[in-house]
C-alpha cells in the first residue's frame, strides 16, 4: 500500500428546479468577483524560461544538457486534475449523487462546479455553498450539527467516488506513470499532496498506479493539515516529512490555488492544465503544459524537471 500521512452506479441531475436555478445563479454571481481567475495565456520564448508554455500536442521539450547533481530531491504531485482528471465526471457526479440520495434538492452543474473548485476541500466547498445559498430544509440548525452533517455528506460522497475509481472508469492522465517511473529510477522521492480525502487519494494511487508504485509513494491528503491550498501547509509538511529542502522539490499542479501553495512553499512548480483550469492564470508557474504526455507526444520528462532546478543553481 501507499504510505498515507493522516491525522491521529452513477447518475447525473442535469436540471434545476426554478428555485434551485435562481439560488445557483445567485451563488455564481456572489463568487465571481472573489473567485474568478483571469484568462491569460503566456507566449513562450525559451523552453527553460519561467512561464514557458508547452508546445503543440505532437511536440515537447528536449533538454540536451542535464546536470544530475541537481536532480530533484522529490517530485510532488497534486491528485485531482494531475494524476486523473477527476473533477467533472468523478467528484462532481459523486457530490450530486449524494445530494440526490439525501433529497437535498441541490445539483451542481458543470459550470457551477468549476467556480466551486476555487474553494479547496470538499467539506469546505459544501459549507461555503450552503452558507451562501441557504441550507437545505432537512439540514440541522446548530453549528456543530451542521459540521457533522457536512462530514456525513462528504463521507458518502467519498464512498461513491471510490466505486468509480475501483472500477477504473477514470484513467490516469498521459505521462503520469512514465514520470513517476523515471523518478524512481533515479532515486527521486515521490509523494502526492492533495486537499481531497485521503481514502480517495489512496484509491487513485493504488488502483490506477498499481501496488508496486503505490508502496513507494507517500500520501499527504485531506485534513492532515489545518489549512488547505492555497495555503502552503501541505507542501511544507511533505518537505519536512520527506526530509528534503523545498527548493529541491518539483511540484506538478493543475490549478491556480495549487500553484499558489507550491510557490508559497518555495518550490518549483510545473502546471499541467486540466479540463476546469485551462483558462486560469499561471503566470507564476515555472512551466505550463496541457499534460505530461507519453512518447511520441511527450511534453516533458524528469530531465526537464532537473533543468528547471539547474537554473536556480547556476
Amino acid at each position: 500500500m501507499a504510505s498515507i500521512i493522516t491525522p491521529s452506479s452513477t447518475s447525473l441531475l442535469h436540471s434545476h428546479t426554478p428555485t434551485t436555478r435562481h439560488v445557483t445563479n445567485q451563488f455564481r454571481s456572489s463568487l465571481l468577483p472573489e473567485l474568478s481567475i483571469r484568462s491569460s495565456i503566456l507566449k513562450f520564448s525559451n523552453p527553460l524560461s519561467r512561464n514557458a508554455i508547452g508546445r503543440s500536442r505532437s511536440r515537447g521539450f528536449r533538454c540536451s544538457v542535464v546536470d544530475s547533481s541537481v536532480l530533484p530531491s522529490a517530485l510532488l504531485f497534486d491528485c485531482d486534475g494531475v494524476l486523473v482528471d477527476t473533477e467533472k465526471d468523478g467528484h462532481r457526479v459523486s457530490f450530486n449523487d449524494t445530494f440526490n440520495e439525501k433529497e437535498l434538492g441541490v445539483t451542481w452543474d458543470v459550470d457551477l462546479y468549476g467556480e466551486l473548485l476555487k474553494i479547496g476541500g470538499g467539506k469546505e466547498r459544501m459549507t461555503a455553498y450552503f452558507n451562501e445559498t441557504g441550507w437545505p430544509a432537512n439540514a440541522p440548525k446548530g453549528e456543530q450539527e451542521r459540521k457533522d452533517f457536512i462530514a456525513s455528506l462528504h463521507k458518502r460522497k467519498t464512498e461513491l467516488f471510490m466505486v468509480l475509481i475501483e472500477k477504473k472508469l477514470l484513467p490516469l492522465r498521459p505521462g503520469v506513470a512514465k514520470l513517476i517511473d523515471q523518478a524512481f529510477a533515479k532515486g527521486v522521492k515521490v509523494a502526492v499532496c492533495s486537499t481531497s480525502n485521503e481514502k480517495a487519494v489512496s484509491a487513485i494511487v493504488s488502483f490506477l498506479l498499481g501496488p508496486e508504485r503505490a508502496a513507494k509513494i507517500q500520501i499527504f491528503a485531506g485534513d492532515v493539515v489545518p489549512r488547505k491550498k492555497p495555503d502552503p501547509a501541505i507542501y511544507n509538511l511533505a518537505a519536512t516529512t520527506l526530509g528534503v529542502e523545498p527548493s529541491r522539490c518539483v511540484v506538478v499542479e493543475d490549478s491556480g490555488i495549487g500553484l499558489a501553495a507550491a510557490k508559497a512553499a518555495g518550490m518549483t512548480c510545473i502546471v499541467t492544465k486540466s479540463g476546469y483550469t485551462a483558462d486560469e492564470d499561471f503566470k507564476n508557474a515555472d512551466a505550463v503544459f496541457d499534460c505530461i504526455g507519453d512518447p511520441p507526444e511527450e511534453r516533458f520528462d524528469l530531465d526537464f524537471c532537473t533543468n528547471l532546478l539547474q537554473k536556480q543553481y547556476v
